[in-house]
């Protein structure tokens, strides 16, 4: 099975992208999440990889950080959700917000991604609610800096979106920042949260 490849990104479409390694492309379907956060075509890339296997075919799919990961492999679990609807959720909501509207079961909010109902998103809770045990640390800690400073977090967002920024990534670009100088004000904050984005 193949769990990681690394290589140079030859083809990218919104939720599709080709690795080529060593000459030979690979074909990986990935979530809007990890999408916005790579490079351009003709720039290296490494991703962590779910091989879903079905009597008629062969499927990657591709993610930028083991929480999506995990995520995605919990969700496939979910009777009724196949990996297209998996991918869809964490297109919609970013993976430390899925893990704390699922955890708090928040119901509307999992119904307000685009492609999931009422029964879907309260399947979700009810199966997955008491399965994240390892990555409450990670939510909690995202759910601490978002809770001590959501108006600085706000604030320096806003400020990169009106920049001209992908929503998304500005996310996880100002709660890099916000970890990182928990004390800082907004110039700071900003400062940090551009420097993330321009790696």
């Amino acid at each position: 099975m193949i769990a990681h490849l690394r290589g140079r990104i030859s083809e990218k479409q919104p939720n599709r992208i080709v690795i080529d390694v060593n000459g030979v492309g690979y074909d990986v379907s990935v979530p809007l999440s990890t999408f916005y956060g790579l490079g351009d075509e003709g720039s290296d890339t490494a991703l962590r990889i779910h091989t879903h296997v079905r009597e008629d075919s062969l499927a990657l799919y591709g993610f930028a950080t083991s929480l999506e990961l995990n995520l995605f492999e919990r969700l496939i679990g979910v009777s009724g959700i196949g990996p297209k609807l998996a991918l869809a959720v964490l297109s919609g909501i970013e993976p430390p917000e899925l893990v704390r509207a699922i955890e708090q079961s928040d119901v509307a909010r999992l119904t307000s991604i685009p492609g999931v109902g009422k029964k879907t998103s309260e399947r979700i809770v009810v199966e997955l609610k008491d399965r994240l045990p390892r990555l409450r640390p990670a939510a909690a800690g995202a759910g601490a800096g978002v809770g001590a400073a959501s108006a600085l977090r706000d604030d320096v967002l806003s400020a990169l979106v009106n920049l001209g920024y992908h929503r998304p990534l500005s996310e996880k670009a100002v709660d890099a920042a916000v970890k990182a100088t928990p004390d800082g004000g907004f110039e700071r904050t900003l400062k940090h949260a551009l420097r993330e984005l321009a790696r």
